[in-house]
């Protein structure tokens, strides 16, 4: 009985000290987190739930330390409003990893993200042509912010009243210098006409080549590795 109440009053202190300190230190939505935030908070539920269940140790000594992990975040996200150094260390920064249409695997890597992970986010924007992009920037949180190029803005051709052909999803052929045969084999396709079009295309070897995909038309969209971009933009300082 002395262990069901003294759960129960662990709880309730719990409860309102994770409500009191998540109330100071504010809000955001999951979907808003970077990556520290996540598992901030998961720790920050983990010393919480300790709280409330653990009998075999010092009540006081679990409260002091959800405050005390509760006002080093508080004074972290101070450091992070006052310096804009510190901020980029904790929470990260954004990162190019689309330009005029060209994948910057570089910048990709440094999130881990794969180019298969780049096309989902591509596709949750509605974009399955990475062609139609002219910038893509990944996000602390692990969005991706695009700007699609000025053609390719959102005005349908029912507005202009023209007539169009309905673009058809494009087919992964080669991903990071691997040709996906089963791609191949499914649009009738043999290595012998790939590698054909890829020589006619000045492709030397085909680990030059990061993503490559297929059209309904047969057209190659290819990606290397060294894009030799004219421009190459930076966005953080």
């Amino acid at each position: 009985m002395n262990d069901l109440i003294d759960i129960v009053l662990q709880t309730l202190i719990a409860f309102f000290a994770i409500l009191f300190i998540t109330r100071i230190i504010g809000r955001q939505q999951v979907a808003q987190l970077t990556v520290y935030e996540y598992i901030n908070g998961i720790t920050f539920g983990s010393i919480a739930g300790t709280v409330a269940t653990d009998l075999g140790q010092s009540t006081w000594g679990h409260i002091i330390g959800l405050f005390l992990f509760g006002g080093l975040t508080l004074f972290m996200a101070y450091l992070s409003k006052k310096n804009r150094k510190i901020s980029k260390i904790i929470q990260g920064e954004p990162v190019l990893v689309i330009q005029d249409g060209h994948i910057l695997e570089k910048n990709l890597e440094i999130f881990h993200y794969t180019v298969d992970d780049l096309v989902h986010l591509l596709r949750k924007k509605d974009i399955f042509n990475i062609t139609d992009v002219k910038y893509g920037i990944l996000e602390t949180t692990g969005e991706l912010s695009v700007l699609k190029l000025a053609e390719k803005e959102n005005v349908t051709t029912e507005d202009l009243k023209l007539k169009t052909s309905q673009e058809e999803l494009s087919t992964d052929i080669i991903v990071t210098g691997k040709i996906i045969y089963e791609n191949l084999k499914k649009r009738n396709i043999t290595v012998n006409w790939l590698t054909g079009q890829l020589k006619m295309m000045g492709v030397k070897n085909i680990n030059e080549i990061y993503y490559a995909t297929l059209d309904k038309d047969n057209k190659l969209y290819i990606d290397y590795y060294n894009d030799n971009l004219e421009k190459p933009v930076e966005i953080t300082e």
